[in-house]
C-alpha cells in the first residue's frame, strides 16, 4: 500500500503547519500569509526530496476536541489546493484536534491521497478533555463518500500530548484495536510531545503486534536518529527537526530537509539489500 501511494516502501512524509485559520483563536485576519507560506513549506518539502506531505492546522492551538469551525474547513481546504498547484507529491490532511470527518471531507474534495487521525478508537484525556474514537462515523462517512480506495486513514496509537483512558496502556493490543476494530490502514507512534521521539520499545511493541500494517514515526525523527527508526518503522512524519534554527514557530529549511532525507534514504538502501 505504501508503494501505492507514495512510490516506496519506507515513505517520509514532511508536515505543513498552516498559520492560524479564521474560526480559530489566533486568526490574524489575512488568508494570504497563510497560503504563502503553506506553498514555501510544501516547496521546501518537494525540493528536499520527501516522498509526501500532511498539511495541518497545527498553529490553530487551542484546538476544539469536536468539530472544525466551517471557515477553518474552507481556509484550509484553499491552502490545501495553493499547496497542490505547486507540488504533485501525494497530500494529507490531519484536521486538529481530532477532526477526521474534516479531514475526509477536505481529503475528498481535493484528491488528497491519506488523512491523520489522532484518535480513532477508545479514548484519550488531552488537554481539550475527553478524545473519543470516532471509527464507525469515520468509516461510514468514507464508504459514502466513494473514497475507500483513494483515501487511506492512518491513526495514531497513544497519540502524543494525551494519556489513555481505559483499563490497559498496552501499546501492543490498542494497535491490534486500532488497526483490526477501528480499520486504520496504517498505525502513528510518536513520543509524549511534539519534537519528542517515539521509544524504540513502544515502535517494536506495535511491530510486533500488528507486523504487516504499515508503521510511521510520527513525531521525533531526525537525522540523528532516523537509522534506528527506521530499523523497526515502515515510514517518517517529520517536521520539528526541519525547520530553521530548530525553532517550531520557523518556516522549513530546504537544507535540513535535503541533509534528513540524504541519510534517510541512505538507511532506505542499505535495509533493501
Amino acid at each position: 500500500m505504501l508503494e501505492e501511494v507514495f512510490g516506496t516502501k519506507k515513505p517520509i512524509i514532511g508536515v505543513v503547519h498552516l498559520l492560524p485559520l479564521p474560526g480559530s483563536p489566533r486568526w490574524g485576519g489575512q488568508i494570504e500569509p497563510i497560503c504563502a507560506r503553506a506553498e514555501q513549506e510544501a516547496l521546501a518539502f518537494a525540493s528536499g526530496g520527501v516522498d509526501g506531505i500532511i498539511v495541518e492546522n497545527f498553529f490553530d492551538a487551542p484546538f476544539t476536541k469536536g468539530r472544525l469551525d466551517s471557515a477553518t474547513v474552507c481556509a484550509f481546504t484553499l491552502s490545501v489546493k495553493r499547496v497542490m498547484a505547486l507540488c504533485e507529491l501525494p497530500i494529507g490532511i490531519n484536521c486538529l484536534r481530532n477532526d477526521g470527518l474534516s479531514a475526509l471531507a477536505i481529503a475528498a474534495t481535493t484528491g488528497a491521497q491519506f488523512i491523520r487521525v489522532n484518535v480513532l478508537s477508545g479514548a484519550m484525556v488531552a488537554d481539550q478533555g475527553i478524545i473519543e474514537g470516532q471509527a464507525h462515523e469515520l468509516m461510514l462517512y468514507r464508504r459514502s463518500l466513494q473514497a475507500e480506495k483513494k483515501i487511506k486513514i492512518f491513526a495514531d496509537v497513544l497519540v502524543k500530548h494525551a494519556s489513555p483512558l481505559g483499563a490497559s496502556n498496552d501499546i501492543g493490543l490498542i494497535a491490534k484495536d486500532t488497526h483490526f476494530r477501528g480499520l486504520a490502514d496504517g498505525l502513528i507512534v510518536s513520543g509524549f510531545a511534539t519534537g519528542s521521539a517515539p521509544a524504540l520499545t513502544d515502535l517494536q511493541a506495535v511491530r510486533d503486534a500488528v507486523p504487516n500494517v504499515p508503521l510511521f514515526a510520527g513525531s521525533g525523527c531526525s537525522k540523528d536518529n532516523i537509522q534506528k527508526i527506521f530499523g523497526i518503522a515502515d515510514g517518517a512524519i517529520v517536521a520539528s527537526s526541519l525547520k530553521r534554527e530548530g525553532l517550531i514557530e520557523n518556516p522549513v529549511d530546504v537544507d535540513k530537509v535535503r541533509t534528513f532525507v540524504k541519510i534517510a534514504k541512505a538507511v532506505k538502501v542499505a535495509s533493501a539489500k
